[in-house]
């Protein structure tokens, strides 16, 4: 049976957008279930112009935990019974806020780890019965499509070309952009390739909470050798001076909170940071150096994300390797504000 958010969601979509393109009353959300993570994002238009179109989001709530959906999956080609529990616990606490914020139109999406394991369809059936909540599994060029769409305008309006990845549990996404001849803006997707090569995936197969110089080589090879095939593709365009990395995951959000010395994340001042390569390279360094308690310590990694987080690095490593560039931005966005601003923009509610 469906909630009483899903009701209203699928009124609202019946109903479409309304004859004004102005405010119309609907709050949005935004659900990204992935392989490591669940993430729910709940905003209304931002009624103000502002610098960035992502900066038109006025959020309302938010919630993410980690919930490991694809453990195991590399192994036994399945999502475990332990994983598709706790995920049906936070949708469900998801299902409450949406339910409590009164959403009127959603995108609840997964990603990797319901795309690849054998009891996917089975997994959103039982999501479906247990919560109500109709969960979409999405194609790579979605999910890369939604990445470059919610952080794209973090990007150096001045760049001719920038290098967007997005470092998952299970996959890993590149978006190439360049800068649109209309707006001027670095924003027009040119090119993408998703990797089936994540944090998760990653730790699983080289080891997570025991990482040596030897295990790290190993995990950054293996990265090196997936990137391959996007080099070549990208190799012939071109680069300028202002060329930059632009990142989106709990990779690099984590390397920005160590760079900056934080004791607890603060996102106001990760996202849209700045990191040269020589601070980059620094930052993994440090993080290298910890052993494994001491991750588990530190306020920007904890429990969850001790035995995931060096593997992220080897990727970001060998990312830096084959797309050499002089600094990369720091993005805490992503997929959840390019559903947000996609929903909105189909309602023309945006700059309002």
């Amino acid at each position: 049976m469906a909630t009483r958010t899903q009701a209203r969601v699928a009124a609202a979509d019946a109903a479409g957008p309304g004859p004004s393109a102005t405010w119309t009353g609907h709050t949005y959300a935004a659900l990204d279930l992935g392989t490591n993570n669940c993430r729910l994002l709940i905003a209304r238009p931002e009624r103000r112009p502002r610098r960035r179109n992502s900066d038109f989001l006025r959020v309302v709530d938010a919630f993410s935990r980690i919930v490991r959906l694809g453990e195991g999956l590399g192994r036994a080609g399945r999502i475990s019974e332990a994983a598709i529990e706790r995920t049906i616990a936070a949708l469900d606490v998801c299902r409450a806020k949406m339910e409590a914020r009164s959403v009127t139109r959603a995108r609840l999406v997964a990603t990797q780890a319901c795309r690849g394991a054998a009891n996917g369809e089975e997994f959103v059936a039982r999501v479906r019965e247990r919560t109500g909540l109709e969960l979409e599994v999405i194609d790579r060029e979605t999910e890369a499509r939604f990445a470059a769409r919610g952080c794209g305008s973090l990007a150096d309006p001045h760049a001719a070309s920038v290098l967007l990845f997005d470092i998952g549990g299970g996959s890993t996404e590149l978006v190439w952009l360049t800068r649109s001849p209309v707006s001027g803006e670095a924003r027009e997707l040119h090119s993408w390739t998703s990797l089936e090569l994540g944090v998760v995936t990653l730790a699983e197969h080289f080891g997570g909470r025991l990482v040596d110089a030897r295990t790290f080589a190993a995990m950054k090879e293996h990265a090196r050798a997936a990137l391959v095939h996007f080099v070549d593709e990208t190799a012939e365009i071109a680069r300028c001076s202002r060329f930059h990395l632009l990142g989106t995951s709990g990779t690099v959000t984590t390397l920005a909170g160590v760079h900056l010395g934080l004791e607890r994340y603060d996102r106001w001042r990760v996202d849209g940071l700045w990191m040269s390569d020589a601070e980059a390279t620094r930052a993994i360094e440090r993080l290298r150096a910890m052993d494994f308690d001491e991750r588990v310590a530190n306020g920007c990694i904890g429990p969850q994300r001790a035995d995931l987080v060096l593997a992220g690095c080897a990727i970001f490593e060998a990312i830096r390797e084959m797309f050499p560039a002089t600094r990369t931005r720091i993005a805490d966005r992503g997929l959840r504000e390019g559903m947000l601003l996609e929903l909105m923009e189909a309602d023309g509610v945006l700059g309002a």
